[in-house]
């Protein structure tokens, strides 16, 4: 017997909806049904929260290849918190290097964020805001890789993209090219990280 069906087993028989189990392993109904209908499996920790809630092991819930599958999607999840996190560290770099543009008589140089000084206080408050707000959410990533919230799992990926894209379309506003080029480099890894994930 496959795990998705041991799962449904156990869930009927305690009476529990998949709403109701969700709310029990601190997950989303959706993530339940997903593991019911046999579409994905859950990480060890989850695993773990399983068992122990129905007073199974780990190695009853699981066949050998089901096993090696649901720790394999766990790496492949760490792993993409991982580069989605130094992609978001990687936005620091743009308050050193020469990715802006300021007009310096006839000419236009490239020059670093801090030496910036031809555009309004306001504008450049905004853009260290913002690649701070960036750096602070890929120091999150890296280090709550291993939390079990349902909320941050389900959205972490989604609120960097948010988050790189908001950064892209101010710099572009605020015609900042190269510094939107940058960005628009990482939302498109990132994009393409998430289509395969899905």
């Amino acid at each position: 017997m496959d795990f998705n069906e041991k799962l449904v087993i156990l869930r009927k028989e305690k009476g529990w909806t998949q709403e109701e189990l969700a709310k029990l392993l601190y997950v989303s109904r959706t993530a339940v049904s997903k593991w019911e209908s046999g579409r994905g499996y859950p990480g060890i920790e989850s695993l773990k929260a399983i068992a122990k809630l129905f007073s199974v092991s780990v190695d009853e819930l699981l066949s050998g290849d089901e096993l090696i599958t649901a720790a394999k999607t766990e790496a492949e999840s760490k792993a993409s918190a991982v580069i989605f996190g130094l992609f978001d560290c990687m936005a620091g770099l743009l308050m050193f290097l020469p990715f802006f543009g300021e007009k310096s008589g006839e000419q236009f140089l490239s020059v670093s964020l801090f030496a910036l000084s031809n555009i309004p206080p306001y504008l450049k408050t905004a853009y260290i805001a913002l690649i701070a707000i960036s750096v602070l959410f890929g120091i999150a990533q890296l280090a709550l890789q291993n939390l079990e919230n349902s909320f941050w799992s389900r959205n972490k990926a989604l609120l960097s993209v948010i988050i790189n894209f908001i950064g892209l379309f101010i710099f572009l506003v605020s015609k900042q090219p190269y510094a939107g080029t940058f960005l628009l480099f990482l939302l498109v890894i990132k994009l393409i990280m998430l289509l395969k994930t899905r």
